[in-house]
């Protein structure tokens, strides 16, 4: 038996752009939703949001229906806390705030097996179908088939950005501009020229030690971000299609009632006036 493939890896290896959908609510029927319309990867945030276990377990089981990967953004811990996402079967974790060679290496030695980590063995959940891959195939399978992502979103791990880049075991870069500019003092410049410079410097460091960069992504930036080395993009969140639909939904309401309310508004002046 095999573990699950990785959808993003594949398309990844494959040189093909992958698309991430981020969830901040709890509801697994969101990721069920995103992931049947075509979504490749289902971004869960454990670092800022209140999901528990359970609620992650949910996610997983809906996208793996639909063939998506589930990215899981760890809050910093432990290795428990590493490893516990890759165990209920997601593709793939993200670890924030990756502060230089040192921290990249911890993170890949509790995430990866042997030979490239020491990544504590179980194999008795749902990434190692219950105990029903073979022990060494379960390991092989799992450094193959699942990614780390690191989170360079500091300036402080730049200057050892080859470094990281070249470590084995990490797969993904991902360049987070909101927490760059907030360290360097420009919180939400996102095309202030250190931000720029810094999202480059990680594109550049992953493609020249074979490995993927990702990033936050929208129309705007899409195809510059493509052209740069981006492979890996989050394309969209709950919360902000949520916000889009529910304003156009409030502003045509008022639209509409304010000209009903205008229009009844004459109505009665004109039916008191022809009364008088």
């Amino acid at each position: 038996m095999h573990i699950r493939p990785s959808r993003v890896l594949r398309k990844l290896r494959a040189g093909e752009v992958v698309s991430c959908f981020k969830l901040n609510l709890t509801c697994s029927r969101v990721a069920d939703l995103a992931s049947a319309l075509g979504f490749d990867c289902i971004w869960v945030d454990m670092e800022h949001t209140s999901l528990d276990w359970s609620d992650v377990e949910k996610i997983i089981l809906a996208a793996k229906t639909h063939d998506s990967d589930v990215i899981v953004r760890v809050a910093r811990g432990s290795y428990s806390d590493y490893i516990r996402p890759l165990e209920l079967d997601a593709a793939g974790i993200m670890v924030p705030h990756c502060m230089g060679l040192e921290d990249a290496r911890f993170i890949v030695r509790t995430t990866r097996f042997q030979p490239l980590g020491r990544r504590p063995v179980d194999g008795g959940n749902s990434d190692g179908l219950y105990c029903n891959v073979p022990f060494v195939e379960y390991l092989e399978q799992a450094n193959e088939q699942r990614f780390v992502a690191v989170q360079i979103e500091d300036p402080e791990p730049l200057d050892e950005i080859d470094d990281i880049a070249s470590l084995p075991g990490i797969d993904i870069l991902f360049f987070g501009p909101g927490d760059f500019s907030h360290a360097i003092g420009v919180p939400g410049e996102m095309n202030h020229p250190r931000v720029v410079e810094a999202r480059r410097r990680v594109a550049e460091a992953a493609l020249a030690h074979g490995k993927f960069a990702g990033t936050m992504a929208g129309p705007d930036n899409l195809e510059e971000l493509v052209d740069m080395g981006y492979r890996f993009l989050n394309i969209g969140a709950d919360v902000l299609g949520l916000n889009a639909y529910c304003t156009q939904l409030l502003e045509q309401f008022r639209s509409q009632c304010g000209k009903l309310e205008r229009a009844s508004s004459r109505n009665i002046l004109d039916s008191s006036g022809s009364r008088l």
